[in-house]
This record gives structure tokens, C-alpha cells and sequence, in this order.
């Protein structure tokens, strides 16, 4: 007699639908209290416009963007910024929305984003 090979996937199948069904029942037990987290997570979120009195733009550079940008922000595998040519516009675009090998959110504060331009700016 031999076995139906597709019967540990029946099962599988089976195990996997029956634990969605129960981690949903819990995830509408534990709502509110997921809201409540979520409210919290907003409010944390709101103090990092606060906190961009302690951003320091140099450091953020040094740790952040040398490894692309070179050293001394001279160019490496991105272009210099040292001397560059671009807006403080066009270079709040480019750290919020990331630009070619650049990914995206590297700065989340508009503020610090903005703290950062100037900073790029004052290169000489």
C-alpha cells in the first residue's frame, strides 16, 4: 500500500488556514490596545521636529554620507558636494526622495532635512 504524497501538503494547507483564523481572532481581542500603541508611536513621532534642535548635520555627514560621497564629500560613488551647483530645493528632494543609488529617508525630519541642505551648502 502506498502513501498519497499529497496529503502533508492537505494538511499543511489545513494547519497554516486554521492559525490565520485564530491569530485573527486574537488580533480583534487586541485591538484597542494596538491602537493605543499606534497613537503612541505618533506621539514619539511628533517630538522628532523637537528634537531637531540637537541635529547635528556635520555628524549625520560623517556617518552617513562619507562612505558614497567620499571622505571629504569630494565625490566618490556619488557626486561631490562640495561645491555643488544645486538649490537647497533640489537637494531637500534629493535626501527625502533619494536619487539614483541614494536610497530614500536617510534624514526623516523635514527640519533636519532642511538643517542638512544649509549644511551641504556651507562646503566649500
Amino acid at each position: 500500500m502506498s502513501k498519497n504524497p499529497i496529503v502533508p501538503y492537505i494538511l499543511i494547507f489545513a494547519l497554516g488556514l486554521g492559525l490565520i483564523f485564530f491569530m485573527s481572532l486574537y488580533g480583534l481581542d487586541k485591538k484597542e490596545e494596538i491602537a493605543k500603541q499606534n497613537d503612541e508611536g505618533t506621539t514619539e513621532e511628533a517630538g522628532k521636529e523637537e528634537a531637531s534642535a540637537d541635529f547635528d548635520a556635520e555628524a549625520v555627514a560623517k556617518s552617513k554620507c562619507i562612505s558614497c560621497h567620499g571622505g571629504n564629500l569630494e565625490g566618490g560613488a556619488g557626486p561631490a558636494l562640495v561645491g555643488t551647483k544645486l538649490s537647497k530645493e533640489k537637494i531637500h528632494e534629493v535626501i527625502k526622495n533619494g536619487k539614483g543609488i541614494m536610497p530614500p529617508g536617510l534624514i526623516s525630519a523635514d527640519a533636519d532635512i532642511d538643517a542638512m541642505a544649509d549644511y551641504i551648502l556651507s562646503l566649500k
